[in-house]
C-alpha cells in the first residue's frame, strides 16, 4: 500500500465513513491538535527515565488516539448517541495521578513560569498544546455534539501535565521560577 494517495491534494480529507471535508474543518482541526499533542507526549516519554510516568503517558497517548477516532467518525450524529470512548474512569485515573503528585511536592504559592529541567519544560509544552486541543474541541462542539467526558478528560489532562512538570522539576532538584509582576 502506498502512503500517498493524492486524494488530499485539493485540500480535503476523508472522515471515517468516507465523507470528504476541508482540511480546515473544525473536526480536522480538533483531531489534528490531538495528533500534535500526541507527538509532544511521545517526546516527553523519550525524555523521562521514570518508568511509571512513561507507562501512564503512553496510556494517555492511546486515549488521545481513541478521542481522535471518535472525532473523525461520520456521520456526526453518531457522536451524540451517548457513546464515548473516554469514560469517567479515565478522568478519575488522571485525578488520582494529580492527587498523588500534589501530595509529594511542595505547595504551589505563586504562578510558575514554564521551564526547569528538560522533562518538565517539555511537560509544559505538552500542557499548552493540550489546552489548544481542548479549545479546538470546544469550538468543534459548537457544530457537532461531543461527549462531555472528552472535554472533562482534556481539561484534567492539562492539569495533570502541569503537576507532572512540577513533580519532574522537584525530582530533578530544579527550582521552579516563580512569576513576579514587573508592572509595579
Amino acid at each position: 500500500m502506498k502512503i500517498y494517495t493524492k486524494t488530499g491534494d485539493s485540500g480535503t480529507t476523508s472522515l471515517i465513513g468516507g465523507r470528504r471535508v476541508a482540511k480546515c474543518d473544525k473536526r480536522i482541526e480538533a483531531y489534528g491538535a490531538l495528533d500534535e499533542l500526541n507527538a509532544h507526549l511521545g517526546m516527553l516519554v523519550s525524555l523521562t527515565a521514570d518508568e511509571d510516568v512513561r507507562v501512564f503517558v503512553e496510556q494517555i497517548q492511546c486515549d488521545l488516539f481513541d478521542i481522535g477516532s471518535y472525532l473523525a467518525a461520520d456521520p456526526p450524529g453518531n457522536l451524540c448517541r451517548g457513546v464515548s470512548v473516554i469514560d469517567d474512569g479515565a478522568v478519575r485515573r488522571l485525578e488520582e495521578q494529580i492527587d498523588a503528585m500534589v501530595f509529594s511536592i511542595p505547595e504551589q504559592t505563586s504562578f510558575i513560569i514554564p521551564g526547569g529541567c528538560r522533562e518538565a519544560a517539555w511537560a509544559h509544552v505538552c500542557r499548552t498544546v493540550c489546552r489548544r486541543a481542548e479549545r479546538r474541541m470546544v469550538d468543534c462542539g459548537k457544530d457537532v455534539c461531543l461527549s462531555p467526558q472528552i472535554l472533562h478528560y482534556m481539561n484534567r489532562l492539562s492539569d495533570y501535565l502541569f503537576v507532572l512538570a512540577r513533580k519532574l522539576n522537584f525530582v530533578a532538584h530544579t527550582a521552579e521560577k516563580k512569576w513576579q509582576s514587573t508592572c509595579k
